[in-house]
C-alpha cells in the first residue's frame, strides 16, 4: 500500500499519459521508497524492467541484463559483449511490444556503470538515437547512489545534457505520513511516541517498517539496534557504501561534524578531516547535502562564504551517539536510558533537527505560509573581554512582512514551563541578537514545544506557540 507520495505518483502517471516520449529520473537517498513508488503506482506492469547488480563485473551486469530480456519475453537474444548491443536488444524487445506505451524501469542504474564498460554512451545513444525519434517510449531511471544519478543524469554536459523529460527526488516521509504509514501497519502509537520515533528513524519508510506492534518505542528501538541481529545495526556501513562508490572521505566528513552540533564550516572541516581543500570536497559536501545528510546553512547577515555545515541525519546521529558508543553491549539499552540525563539531552537536541526537518509545517501553523521568507540560523561566540555572551539559534524565520520569528524548541512530556532563569536567558538571548546583527525588524519570540507552554509570568514574553500537533499538518 502506498502511503502518500500523491504529487510524486501524479507525476509518474501525468508522464506516462503524455503523448511524446518521457525520460524520467527518480532519486533520494537509500531506503526512501523509490522503486516502492515506482512499481505501486503502475502495479508492477512494465515491458520491461531490470535492476543493476552491486559490487560486480560488466561481464556479469551484461548477463544479468540478457536475462531480464528472456524472463521478459524476448526471444534469440544472442550474447551481449557490451551495452551498445544490449540496448540494440532492447530496441528489438521493445519493437515487437504491443503496448500502446512501452514502460521501461531500470532500478539501479548506477551500478550498471562500471569502471570502462562505456555504459553512459550506450544510455545516451538509446535515447537520443531512438527513443526520441518515437512517441511511446517511457524511461525510468533510478538508483540509491544519489550523486551518480545528479552528477551524470540531471546534470550530465554530455550527450544526456537536458534531455531529462522529469526529475523526482522522493524525500523521507513527513511525520504525518509516517502517522499514516504505522496506522495502516496497525501499530498503536500516539503523537509524541511518533515523533520521540522520528529523531531516531528520520522519515525513512524501511527503517519504520521494522517496528513490531505490541511493544514500546523503546523497546522497538533496542531490538532494532541493540540487541544481537538488530535489523539496523549494521545499516550504517551499508548506507553509506550504496550511495558513494567510495565511501571513506565522506564518513570521515559526517563523523566530523557528528562531533559539533551547530555544525562546521568548510576551514573547519577541511582542519577536522584533512580532506584537502579542492573541487573533491566541494563535490562531496553538495553529494552529502542532496542526500539530506547535512545542511547548509548561512548566519543571518553572513556571506555565502561563511556559511555552515551541518550533520541532519536522525539515524546517523542515533547511530553516533549511541550505538557506537555502547560499548557494554546492553541489549535492553535504550529502554533503561529513558529519564536519564543521556536521553534528555538528546532528546532535546533531537527535537530540533525534527523542527528543522518541518519548517513548512511551522510556517503554516505561523499563519504565514504565504509569507516570503528565508531561514536561518545565528551564533554568537562568548568574548570574556568585552562580557559578550556565546548565542546560539537554531532556527530564524526571517519574513518580508518586516518580522522575524526567533524559534526556540522544546521536547517535554507536558506543557513546557518557562522558569526564571530560562525567562531571562531567553531575553539576553533576544538582545543579543538585536544587538549582534543591527536587526530593525519585529522580532517574535516564538516557542515550537510538543504539548504548549505553561501560562505563567514568565511565559508573557511569548508572541507565538507552536505545538507538536501542528507540526503533523
Amino acid at each position: 500500500m502506498l502511503i502518500g507520495r500523491a504529487q510524486e505518483k501524479k507525476e509518474l502517471l501525468d508522464a506516462f499519459a503524455s503523448d511524446y516520449s518521457e525520460f524520467i529520473a527518480v532519486y533520494g537517498r537509500r531506503r526512501v521508497g523509490k522503486t516502492f513508488l515506482i512499481r505501486e503506482t503502475f502495479n508492477y506492469k512494465f515491458t520491461f524492467q531490470h535492476t543493476g547488480m552491486a559490487n560486480t563485473t560488466s561481464k556479469n551486469q551484461l548477463v544479468n541484463f540478457r536475462d531480464s530480456l528472456i524472463e521478459q519475453g524476448a526471444t534469440k537474444v544472442p550474447k551481449l559483449n557490451n551495452w551498445l548491443e544490449a540496448f540494440s536488444e532492447l530496441k528489438r524487445f521493445l519493437n515487437t511490444s504491443t503496448d500502446e506505451r512501452k514502460l521501461v524501469f531500470i532500478d539501479e542504474l548506477p551500478w550498471l556503470d562500471t569502471p570502462k564498460s562505456d555504459f553512459l554512451s550506450a544510455l545516451e545513444h538509446f535515447w537520443n538515437g531512438w527513443a526520441t525519434s518515437r512517441k511511446d517510449i517511457v524511461l525510468i531511471v533510478c538508483g540509491s547512489a544519489t550523486s551518480w544519478i545528479v552528477e551524470k543524469i540531471i546534470n550530465n554536459h554530455g550527450g544526456l545534457h537536458n534531455r531529462l523529460t522529469k526529475r523526482i527526488k522522493l524525500n523521507p516521509f513527513t511525520l504525518k505520513e509516517c502517522e499514516s504509514f504505522i496506522e495502516s501497519k496497525h501499530i498503536s502509537m500516539n503523537r509524541y511516541q511518533i515523533v520521540e520515533a522520528y529523531m531516531v528513524l528520520g522519515g525513512i519508510p524501511y527503517y519504520w517498517n521494522f517496528l513490531k506492534k505490541g511493544l514500546s518505542v523503546a523497546q522497538n528501538i533496542d531490538r532494532l539496534f541493540f540487541q544481537e541481529s538488530g535489523e539496523l545495526q549494521d545499516e550504517f556501513d551499508m548506507l553509506y557504501a550504496s550511495l558513494f562508490r567510495f565511501p571513506e572521505g565522506y564518513i570521515k566528513i559526517v563523523t566530523a561534524l557528528g562531533e559539533k552540533k551547530v555544525g562546521m564550516s568548510r576551514k573547519e572541516i577541511i582542519d577536522s578531516t584533512k580532506i584537502t581543500d579542492s573541487g573533491t570536497l566541494t563535490r562531496m559536501l553538495k553529494e552529502l547535502e542532496w542526500c539530506g545528510f547535512i545542511r547548509k546553512y548561512n548566519n543571518i547577515g553572513k556571506t555565502i562564504r561563511e556559511s555552515i555545515y551541518q550533520l541532519i541525519d536522525n539515524y546517523t546521529l542515533f547511530y553516533f551517539q549511541f550505538v557506537l558508543k555502547n560499548s557494554l553491549m546492553d541489549e535492553h539499552f535504550w529502554t533503561t536510558s529513558q529519564n536519564s540525563p543521556l536521553y534528555h539531552a538528546w532528546s532535546g537536541l533531537a527535537f530540533e533537527r525534527v523542527c528543522l526537518q518541518h519548517v513548512p509545517a511551522i510556517k503554516k501553523a505561523l499563519g504565514i505560509s504565504g509569507v516570503l521568507t528565508n531561514v536561518y540560523s545565528w551564533t554568537q561566540k562568548a568574548n570574556e573581554a568585552t562580557g559578550t555572551p556565546g548565542v546560539q539559534i537554531d532556527l530564524l524565520i526571517d519574513r518580508n512582512d518586516q518580522v522575524i520569528n526567533l524559534c526556540e524548541m522544546k521536547f517535554s512530556k507536558a506543557e513546557y514551563a518557562i522558569s526564571k532563569d530560562y525567562d531571562m536567558s531567553l531575553r539576553q538571548k533576544l538582545e543579543a541578537f538585536r544587538i549582534g546583527t543591527n536587526c530593525r525588524k519585529a522580532i517574535h519570540l516564538t516557542m515550537v514545544t510538543t504539548y504548549g507552554v505553561v501560562k505563567n509570568v514568565y511565559a508573557e514574553t511569548i508572541q507565538n506557540i507552536v505545538v507538536m500537533d501542528e507540526l503533523f499538518e
